[in-house]
């Protein structure tokens, strides 16, 4: 990836910034003696010369694994054994501490819970024998309460149990073992006074003193946080979350407070406090109208960090989420002399915009919303990852503590990524995703990332800059099409996740795959304004541009293109309506409305809200064919029995074929459906089916082949189940392993698909515009299919 994206970082301004980036030199040349150098092998275990490589996702864990899969669940923060081979998270769902053995980082296997007996808010563990963890215990707000649980990690046995007298929010160990660190927060009631503090009791910061090797010795001390100079409120620090450096300075955030003080371990005093200050945002969407608009401002937003990460002994970071009134969207990089090293303004914004991965309704709060950070190093090179909260990515960046730091990659993750680690050692990287919903298709994971040879694998679709330097925004993906079956030019559209429907022109030659230009439809002949009178459907807008739900795309002789719209509502369902219909509509190269064509009447009396999702074309001129993919059966037609429309441009008639769709068989039930369609011939086509259950759920992700030929499509009788031929079938492709050897889960909605002149297909999902989605998208390659 450019580094052009990143700001300059402030030049030093005094002597005592100069020594930090000495210190933070120094840090690095120690860490990397001590590691040895870090090896780019498969492995990952050797040393060697420091190469170029990149993190590549390799598996994930979904964490009902240690309980059952219809078990809500939640992975928040994940640490390691000292050895770097079992994982140990917190489930505060569940109230459990879980554990993972990743010996295999490809296969992680469940080694089972441990009960708490209330909300496990942290975890950190101590070289490979105990797990530190924070469980929240309070009854409600006004009496916070909490205790830290010392488990055995080879019997998951609970060996020691600290009172800590408040509700624990993050707990930390010292590089050297001697000290763990725990934020004691004492949060606030969001309910109470419109969630403003002061809100006692004030929380503080408990001290571990962990050096005898029997956790039956280890003693606690409490060090108030209250009357710090640098607070808006210090009667009420919010201790959010703690660090610790090699020199055992603990850095201790203040969220609500837009503060951060430092605490010396050894001798239990606060050495600084201080504001995180402001920030001023350029080019950001504050707006949440169901467009992604890069063109707000916002000035003086109190930064408010959550995670913070130390970047060795002078300078450390912050993930600035915000929560009571502030959230920058950014990350910043301090030194101990409160100066502000560096801050990444609007680049997160700009790159989760680039990547498809902004979450619009998030616009008008606090955007892709950064929530944790950390640093490690790995092929001799220093790391800083940054956890986006709401776009469900990590940023990742090279930063040697001089200079610029250098924006690598980006690797998209479960839903809510919370808890970073870093294991060195085996050169592997850690997330941990906090969201967890069967129903929603999307289940609390952690994703395990290898460091190696080799160039990023993820992401498939990347946008161009629009003339103003901001990126393109796109999402929701949701048809693709080749232009004439080349297979360097695509054409894609957005569902009605967002407003404004367009047309994104890519370039696929290249890996990623590019969007370059985007064509915003266009009701110029007022063809939209009619069926908006008639349903009050609000498709068209008072500058023209229109508001239809695209779900389907093919391009034309002429240059334009055939796009259909899927309506809304079912006739059959007095909770839904009718809103919409369903709509084939011709598109000049302009993006202007040239001819929109409905259902005939008889057949708009059947529809249910699964309707048109996927449009191919045959021919030319008087002899152009339109055929289109129905999702899913409509009134009349008989079980697992999907409409294929054609419709003869010149006759202006449409008549129908049934395709025989598969049976679910989930144990989570659900229903399969139709999606995309291309032209392989005049009479053969290629769709994709799909059912609408996603990670270990999913069971049917397929291409197949059809053919018309020899068939006789007939109209829709007035009454009745239709006599349509039914199309025979052919299997090309299970789409499931492709989608697990992405290393995350199973998506559900594949929902475009095109075919080149060579016979190679081009398979992309949906991501829903990041909404009940990890907002990631994948463009599937695949040779020779067809």
């Amino acid at each position: 990836m450019k580094t052009c994206y990143l700001c300059r970082l402030r030049r030093p301004r005094n002597v005592f910034t100069l020594l930090s980036r000495v210190m933070v030199a120094l840090w690095l040349a120690a860490m990397l003696v001590g590691c040895g150098g870090s090896s780019n092998d498969s492995a990952g275990n050797g040393g060697g010369e420091a190469v170029n490589g990149s993190f590549q996702r390799v598996a994930n864990f979904p964490v009902f694994r240690n309980t059952s899969i219809a078990t809500e669940t939640v992975a928040e923060i994940v640490s390691a054994t000292a050895d770097g081979m079992t994982l140990v998270y917190t489930d505060g769902e569940g109230e459990n501490i879980g554990f993972v053995d990743i010996s295999d980082p490809q296969n992680p296997t469940a080694l089972g819970t441990v009960p708490v007996g209330g909300e496990p808010t942290s975890v950190a563990v101590l070289g490979n024998s105990y797990a530190l963890a924070a469980v929240d215990t309070s009854p409600d707000f006004d009496n916070p309460s909490g205790v830290l649980i010392v488990i055995d990690v080879a019997s998951q046995a609970a060996v020691r149990e600290i009172v800590l007298g408040g509700q624990p929010d993050a707990v930390a160990i010292s590089p050297d073992g001697q000290y763990a660190a725990i934020a004691i927060e004492n949060e606030r009631d969001e309910d109470e006074n419109g969630g403003q503090i002061p809100q006692l009791p004030a929380g503080y910061l408990v001290v571990v003193d962990l050096s005898d090797s029997d956790p039956a010795n280890w003693t606690a001390s409490n060090l108030p946080l209250t009357g710090l100079p640098g607070l808006r409120f210090n009667s009420d620090p919010e201790p959010e979350y703690v660090d610790i450096n090699a020199d055992n300075l603990a850095v201790v955030t203040l969220q609500e407070n837009n503060g951060l003080a430092l605490v010396d371990l050894a001798t239990g005093m606060v050495t600084g406090s201080f504001s995180a200050g402001a920030a001023g945002l350029l080019q950001i969407d504050s707006n949440e109208n169901d467009l992604i608009e890069l063109d707000s401002s916002l000035s003086d937003v109190p930064r408010e960090p959550d995670g913070v990460a130390w970047l060795g002994s002078g300078l450390f970071a912050t993930a600035d989420e915000g929560d009571l009134d502030g959230g920058s969207r950014s990350f910043t990089i301090f030194d101990t002399d409160v100066s502000v090293v560096f801050t990444s303004g609007n680049l997160l914004e700009h790159t989760v915009t680039r990547l498809g991965h902004y979450p619009e309704d998030r616009s008008g709060n606090k955007g892709n919303e950064p929530e944790n950070v950390t640093t490690g190093v790995y092929g001799g090179t220093a790391y800083l990852f940054v956890g986006s909260e709401r776009s469900s990515v990590v940023f990742v960046y090279r930063y040697d503590g001089a200079g610029d730091p250098e924006f690598v990659q980006t690797l998209p993750s479960g839903v809510g990524p919370e808890g970073l680690l870093t294991i060195e050692s085996r050169n592997l990287f850690i997330t941990a995703s906090e969201e967890d919903s069967r129903e929603d298709g999307f289940r609390s994971i952690l994703s395990i990332y290898q460091f190696a040879d080799g160039d990023p694998t993820y992401p498939t679709v990347v946008s161009a800059d629009r003339g103003d330097g901001t990126p393109i925004p796109w999402g929701a993906l949701s048809g693709l099409a080749l232009l004439g079956g080349d297979a360097s030019t695509a054409f894609g559209v957005h569902d009605s996740y967002y407003a404004n429907s367009r047309i994104y022109g890519m370039d696929l030659s290249p890996a990623p795959a590019t969007i370059n230009s985007e064509i915003v439809l266009n009701d110029s002949n007022d063809l939209l304004a009619a069926v908006d009178a008639d349903f009050d459907a609000d498709l068209v807008n008072a500058d023209g541009t229109v508001n239809l739900d695209l779900e389907g795309i093919t391009t034309r002789a002429d240059g334009g293109f055939w796009v259909v719209s899927e309506g809304s509502g079912s006739v059959d369902d007095a909770t839904r309506p009718i809103e919409s219909p369903n709509l084939l509509v011709q598109v000049d190269a302009d993006g202007n409305i040239s001819d929109v064509v409905r259902l005939p009447a008889t057949t708009e009396a059947r529809q249910r809200r699964h309707g048109f999702e996927g449009v191919a074309v045959t021919g030319a001129g008087e002899n152009e064919t339109v055929y289109v993919a129905f999702q899913r059966e409509w009134v009349d037609d008989p079980d697992n029995r999907v409409r294929i429309g054609r419709y003869d441009v010149a006759g202006e008639s449409w008549s129908f074929y049934y395709y025989p769709i598969e049976t679910p068989a989930s144990a989570n039930g659900g229903w399969v459906a139709l999606a995309d369609m291309a032209a392989l011939s005049a009479t053969e086509f290629a769709v994709i089916e799909r059912d609408n259950q996603a990670g270990p759920d999913a069971e049917i992700k397929r291409l197949y082949r059809f053919s018309v030929g020899g068939l006789t499509p007939a109209a829709d009788p007035a009454t009745g189940t239709p006599a349509f031929p039914l199309v025979g079938k052919t299997f090309v492709r299970d789409l499931i392993p492709d989608l697990q050897d992405t290393g995350g889960l199973v998506l559900e909605k594949l929902e475009g698909l095109a075919v080149d002149a060579q016979g190679n297909a081009y398979v992309v999902n949906d991501n829903d515009g990041v909404d009940d989605s990890n907002g990631e998208t994948q463009l599937l390659r695949l040779p020779s299919q067809f």
